[in-house]
């Protein structure tokens, strides 16, 4: 009986996914993953390909954020330190909140503020490279592929600003906009000499923290680009004026004694989360790596997390770096059930609830509006991949989790996005 039940439920949700997705011509040429999982019963109950892998995009965040709930605490460190008669040496902990806007209040700052004695900092733990594993390199210019570092500041781009005192066509037509950065910086700085152009653009050097400039015809406009870390040098270059004091690199080997914290960790996972953050999920498996294993080295922690605390995924996935960036990454839809299904039991819902992003907010601000909150999840997207995986409560109260992985498509993202809407609140509504 129980298995004819079984049979019974799989092939009600066979028929849900079909008249939802199957049967669509969005999804016809695409390759298309699904597996559904009855946290209350303890059992799959759907299962399409499942066993497959899928490039799962921003997914992988889910895999990251496991590694900073496993690791970081409540309080995200900041730095760590030791004083000595004649110097404070300090160590990064690779903190993306450091002087970035999400934060006003800035701990780390205003104790490296208040020091008397000269500042030397040695990054001795960090292991790392700037750009992650099959990471595109023609994608350097944009905010959503920012360098990785061990001391990041401002988060690690610069934002250009254009703004004008009047909004009439006729006075933009002979007006000069006023452009500035924040921060305030010294790198070279060209304008174009372009007056035509209808939207205000910043393109970086590849090579060299040097800056293009075409001014647009928008009334306001701001550009985020990142800037070139190299290693700790930018760094400090900028917290030269900021701090107005001069930190000095070191390659003394200290042992800290001291430690000084940042921002609560739930607040920086949310907004990773919530807007699918790719520098604040590199960062925190980082952070991960040198809270357990002293140095920030993804390709180590990775292991790390696989060999141990990770074993037991279904299938034994190809994990390349923390935001999903990569296309190397390889994940089956029976993986992320299995994690998601780790997190619930490790860290409990009602925590996972207020880090996941709900129907109506964050990259599901356009969907899943009606009777929201049931649904907490994750997006993924990039070119020719959709992906959705998270947790679901059905209309009897009863949480499902559940992965939707999509590959190869070649239609716009939104109406793959609406078709899984389709298809999960059908599933809501009749299991």
């Amino acid at each position: 009986m129980l298995f004819l039940s079984s049979c019974s439920v799989s092939k009600r949700i066979n028929k849900i996914a079909r008249n939802n997705l199957f049967n669509d011509t969005v999804l016809a040429d695409a390759h298309t993953g699904i597996s559904v999982f009855d946290a209350d019963a303890n059992k799959l109950i759907y299962n399409y390909q499942a066993d497959k892998y899928f490039v799962p995009a921003s997914n992988t965040k889910i895999i990251s954020l496991y590694a900073g709930m496993k690791y970081l605490k409540d309080s995200l460190v900041g730095l760590r330190y030791k004083e000595t008669a004649d110097t404070l040496f300090i160590v990064p902990a690779g903190d993306p909140s450091f002087l970035h806007p999400d934060f006003s209040s800035q701990p780390v700052f205003d104790f490296l503020k208040k020091q008397s004695k000269p500042i030397a900092i040695t990054t001795n733990n960090w292991k790392a490279k700037a750009l992650g594993e099959g990471w595109m390199w023609d994608d350097y210019n944009d905010a959503y592929m920012t360098e990785r570092s061990p001391f990041p500041v401002y988060g690690n781009v610069i934002r250009w600003i254009q703004v004008r005192d009047s909004g009439s066509i006729a006075a933009m037509a002979r007006e000069e906009a006023f452009i500035y950065s924040e921060p305030d910086i010294s790198w070279k700085v060209n304008f174009s000499g372009d007056t035509a152009a209808q939207v205000f653009s910043v393109q970086r050097s590849l090579t060299e923290n040097k800056f293009f400039i075409t001014q647009g015809r928008e009334i306001n406009a701001e550009r985020k680009v990142p800037f070139i870390t190299n290693g700790l040098q930018s760094a400090l270059q900028l917290l030269k004026d900021s701090l107005g004091k001069t930190i000095d690199s070191s390659t003394t080997i200290i042992q800290p004694d001291d430690i000084v914290h940042s921002q609560a960790s739930d607040s920086l996972f949310k907004i990773m989360m919530y807007r699918s953050d790719n520098f604040y999920a590199e960062q925190v498996l980082l952070m991960a790596a040198n809270e357990k294993l002293g140095i920030m080295d993804d390709r180590q922690m990775i292991q790390y997390l696989l060999n141990n605390e990770l074993q037991g995924f279904p299938h034994t996935p190809r994990w390349a770096d923390g935001s999903g960036l990569s296309r190397y990454n390889l994940f089956t839809p029976q993986d992320f059930i299995w994690i998601l299904d780790k997190m619930k039991n490790e860290f409990g819902m009602q925590r996972l609830k207020t880090i996941f992003p709900t129907g109506g907010v964050g990259t599901l601000s356009n969907y899943y509006k009606k009777d929201t909150p049931f649904i907490y999840a994750k997006t993924g997207t990039m070119s020719g991949v959709l992906s959705l995986s998270g947790y679901l409560y059905t209309k009897t109260g009863k949480l499902l989790i559940f992965s939707v992985l999509v590959n190869n498509h070649r239609q716009p993202a939104w109406m793959i996005r609406k078709k899984i809407e389709s298809f999960l609140d059908d599933l809501r509504v009749r299991y």
